[in-house]
């Protein structure tokens, strides 16, 4: 008997999976898209959690809990990129909406009906905008109201520019008005607003130079340095226990006596790669919302600035770990 994924989640996620993947554009059964999540899901706890009971020996409670916190991050990861999907789509949409309304508006002043001159209107260099379109024409000759079939198209994409011009088409169709003219005027608004948009990130540059200094650069290097200085650290207290087996003696008050530092090389170097993918992370997200105005843009600078972080860092080590090593044979 096959296992039907989509039942093992409730109603209302199964609804909202299939909303994000029809604004995505990604033609994928909810079905799929659930099984991919929960075996996954079921794979990476089990490998995660053996490996990290492998190599960093710790509590196997502990163990588990970071394989499900990896787990968890494996789902995250599925929801950022259907977001990262619809952000991208809208974009696009919004970038062909201005000349795309362009051409309907002289299409009507040409004499033809609004359905038909949409639908001329839908080149092929618009993509998938075109294909909208085109379906959205079929349902008005299939027998659904016009008016009905526009909002429909424009719950396909998580746009305000499209979902405003579309409001505005229908009320002018409700109400009357010259359709030509409202669509021109829709184009230059939505021009001008992009215009405007891109002269606020020009402005914004420098806020985003910061943060990309400061996360990708600037962490890694604190981090290689500290690191470095815990093995050194631990490498003197190894060295002072050795000659003192039975401990430091105190200097007049017992909690004054010096004790070697509770955290190990290992544990503060797997916090440093957990803490430097963490920070890089959001500073990609961060300066995607600085400069385009939205976060989700910036997952596609996620992986670049996690592997120059990390490259940082370990180019900071080596460097630091050889000098300490020179100073060392040279003494």
């Amino acid at each position: 008997m096959a296992i039907r994924f989509e039942r093992l989640v409730s109603r209302n996620v199964a609804v909202l999976l299939s909303k994000e993947l029809d604004l995505a554009g990604m033609k994928m059964a909810v079905e799929n898209l659930v099984r991919i999540m929960i075996v996954g899901f079921i794979a990476i706890l089990i490998v995660s959690a053996f490996v990290i009971d492998l190599i960093i020996k710790l509590n196997p409670l502990i163990a588990i809990g970071a394989g499900i916190g990896i787990s968890a991050f494996y789902i995250a990861t599925i929801y950022f990129f259907l977001e990262y999907k619809i952000e991208d789509r809208k974009s696009k949409v919004e970038s062909m909406l201005p000349d795309y309304l362009q051409i309907a508006s002289a299409n009507i002043r040409s004499g033809i009906s609004l359905d038909r001159a949409m639908l001329l209107a839908a080149r092929p260099e618009f993509g998938f905008l075109s294909e909208d379109i085109k379906k959205m024409n079929m349902q008005v000759f299939g027998g659904e109201n016009f008016n009905d079939a526009l909002k429909e198209f424009a719950q396909r994409y998580r746009s305000y520019q499209l979902s405003h011009a579309i409001r505005m088409m229908i009320e002018a169709i409700t109400y009357g008005g010259a359709m030509a003219d409202l669509l021109e005027q829709l184009s230059r608004d939505i021009r001008n607003q992009q215009l405007t948009q891109k002269e606020v990130s020009g402005q914004l540059f420098l806020y985003s130079i910061f943060i990309v200094f400061a996360g990708v650069v600037a962490s890694p290097v604190l981090y290689g340095l500290t690191s470095q200085m815990i093995v050194v650290t631990d490498t003197v207290w190894k060295g002072i226990l050795s000659s003192n087996p039975g401990g430091l003696p105190t200097t007049g008050l017992s909690f004054l006596r010096p004790s070697p530092p509770k955290i190990t090389p290992l544990q503060y170097h797997w916090f440093s790669l957990a803490a430097i993918i963490t920070i890089t992370g959001f500073a990609s997200l961060i300066m995607s919302a600085i400069s385009n105005g939205s976060a989700i843009k910036g997952l596609r600078y996620l992986p670049i600035f996690i592997l120059l972080g990390l490259a940082i860092f370990f180019m900071v080590q080596t460097v630091v770990g050889g000098l300490f090593t020179s100073i060392g044979s040279a003494g």
